[in-house]
């Protein structure tokens, strides 16, 4: 197996190569302006720095979100791109699971949320049990009507210190942390999810409710 995983549902723009094993490169980014600008020129970076040829792919994972429209459709529109001109299958991954298993990597222990910034005064969230099994979520809520686990982990945990005390990193998800994700799924047979954004809310831009054509019907 050779996989190449993304993701930018957050401000990190992050790239890896996982051989099925361990991560062969890894990049991570955080610049939440420059998806567009960044995200193929890290995949070609991890791809050199890993010594491997996107001909000899296998697969692709992408982070799904949830996440702010405009990020996260860079990392979509690319995995479906690539995917279609290389024949590879593209393997979707909810942005906070990904930050989860990162987090029991890293040695979290017990249940916890994790919450990453939905801006609006807003989170997106989910939270987990002890196994690090996702049991509610993924949603999008003001951190004042929630009650999070004890543990919480995350940029949008850490921005609201008062809903989710003790809150710690990870802030943003590591796109090694979502390869090693994805390929512990696939090797138990479960499957991920399409390559479909969760975008959990309309985009933040939306035509003016008093818009008129200036062209005659």
């Amino acid at each position: 197996m050779l996989l190449l995983a993304f993701d930018t549902a957050t401000p990190a723009v992050t790239a890896a190569v996982h051989d099925g094993t361990a991560v062969l490169a890894e990049s991570y980014q955080v610049d939440a302006r420059r998806h567009g600008e960044l995200l193929l020129p890290t995949i070609e970076d991890v791809l050199r720095t890993a010594g491997v040829d996107k001909r000899e792919l296998t697969g692709l994972a992408v982070g799904v979100g949830p996440g702010p429209y405009t990020g996260l459709r860079v990392g979509l529109v690319t995995a479906a791109a690539l995917g279609h001109a290389l024949g590879l299958p593209v393997h979707g991954v909810c942005t906070l699971d990904a930050i989860a298993h990162q987090a029991r990597a890293e040695g979290l222990t017990g249940p916890f949320t994790v919450a990453t910034d939905a801006r609006r005064k807003e989170v997106y969230w989910a939270s987990y049990d002890a196994e690090g099994t996702r049991v509610e979520g993924p949603a999008v809520d003001r951190p004042a009507e929630l009650t999070p686990a004890a543990q919480a982990v995350g940029a949008g945990a850490l921005l609201y210190p008062d809903a989710f005390p003790g809150a710690r990193g990870p802030q943003h998800v590591s796109a090694g942390a979502l390869a090693a994700f994805a390929v512990a799924e696939l090797a138990a047979g479960r499957e991920l999810l399409p390559n479909v954004p969760l975008y959990l809310r309309r985009p933040d831009a939306q035509v003016p409710a008093g818009y008129k054509a200036v062209l005659p019907a």
